[in-house]
Parts: C-alpha cells; structure tokens; sequence
C-alpha cells in the first residue's frame, strides 16, 4: 500500500514560486500514475496535475504554462513546480495516487491521498 506525505507549501507573494514536495511509501509507487489535487474553502477538490509511469503530463487549463509536475522515482517523490503564483491558486494541495484505470482529471480514479499542504498566495 502506498502512502503519501505533501510538503513545501506556504506563503508567498503573487507571482511568485513555490515547490511541493510528495513523498511516497510503498513498492508500487513507480508504477502507479501520481496526480496533484487541491482544494480553495468552500469549494470542491479540482484537478491540478497528473503524471503516469511513462512520462506522460496533464494540467488542468487554469495551470497550464504555469505548473509543472514531475517525479524522481529513485527518491519514490512526485513534485510540483508551481511558477507564476495567483492569489487564486491559494488552496490545500493534495497529492495522490491512481487506481490504474480510468481518468486522471477525476478524482475518483485516486485511490490514496495525503494530508494536504497548505498554500497562499498574497496580492
């Protein structure tokens, strides 16, 4: 079973930049696609990022150009490089990782999270 720890999220000014950080746990992890989620207050949990085993990239449109994904399979870690930072990127981002099957913009299609780290983006 793998388990996922997110780090690197906090305060920045808009514009700016900010690195999140998602360690996994488990020997599944290099074969499982790794998505990236977040969650502003009061809304639902959206789609930011995915990344599969075979290096494939998907970004939802409002971050697209401007987040990138990644992942170091020798350090069994998913990042996020998050560039050019608008206050409305301010949320709880999750990682998480895929079933195997279905799509990686639903949520449902993600079998275990981590706790969220939080991320705010001042005007």
């Amino acid at each position: 079973q793998v388990q996922l720890v997110e780090s690197g999220g906090g305060l920045v000014q808009a514009g700016g930049s900010l690195r999140l950080s998602c360690a996994a746990s488990g020997r599944t992890f290099s074969s499982r696609a790794m998505g990236w989620f977040r969650q502003a207050p009061g809304k639902e949990r959206e789609f930011v990022a995915a990344r599969n085993w075979n290096g494939d990239t998907y970004y939802s449109d409002s971050v697209k150009g401007r987040f990138t994904i990644s992942r170091d399979n020798a350090k069994n870690t998913v990042y996020l490089q998050m560039n050019t930072l608008k206050p409305e990127d301010t949320a709880v981002y999750y990682c998480a990782a895929h079933k195997y099957s279905g799509g990686y913009y639903s949520l449902e299609n993600y079998d275990v999270w981590g706790q969220g780290t939080q991320v705010t983006v001042s005007s």
